[in-house]
């Protein structure tokens, strides 16, 4: 399997596996408000669903975050290839190597270390654009754009 595919498919495991969590934890917030029955506390009683309610909106802010994230992963074309760095580059300089998709962390792939990250981050504005053989300074570190695949 090509570095890109695999990258790709770490990408997607991650988006995955966090969609999954923030949806338990609705399910299980969910759960708590139906669950929890009037007591002779009543204003505890309501602290707490009011503690659950606010829970539940942070999650649900969570889920339309990591939906956006997989939309953006979905529109990446890794069979593309460019001289350019773009969206679904994978880029290797003298620094570290970069896969241009979502912000993920660091990936392995074949004992090599890959850093996933967004166009958006400030390294990825400072390599879109790029083109092999380029210099890029970040965070006072000069480094030289390798290749490009």
């Amino acid at each position: 399997m090509n570095i890109k595919q695999e990258l790709y498919n770490q990408c997607l495991q991650f988006v995955d596996s966090r969609y999954q969590t923030i949806q338990n934890t609705i399910n299980e917030i969910q759960v708590s408000l139906t669950s929890e029955t009037k007591s002779s506390a009543g204003d505890k009683h309501e602290t707490g669903r009011a503690m659950l309610q606010l829970e539940r909106e942070k999650a649900g802010n969570q889920l339309a975050e990591i939906k956006k994230v997989k939309e953006a992963l979905s529109k990446i074309t890794i069979e593309n290839t460019s001289n350019i760095i773009g969206l679904g580059s994978l880029v290797y300089t003298s620094q570290a190597n970069y896969f241009i998709a979502i912000s993920a962390g660091k990936l392995l792939v074949n004992k090599a270390i890959f850093y996933a990250i967004s166009p958006s981050t400030p390294i990825g504005k400072l390599l879109i654009g790029k083109s092999t053989g380029e210099q890029v300074v970040f965070r006072e570190q000069n480094f030289k754009v390798l290749e490009i695949l």
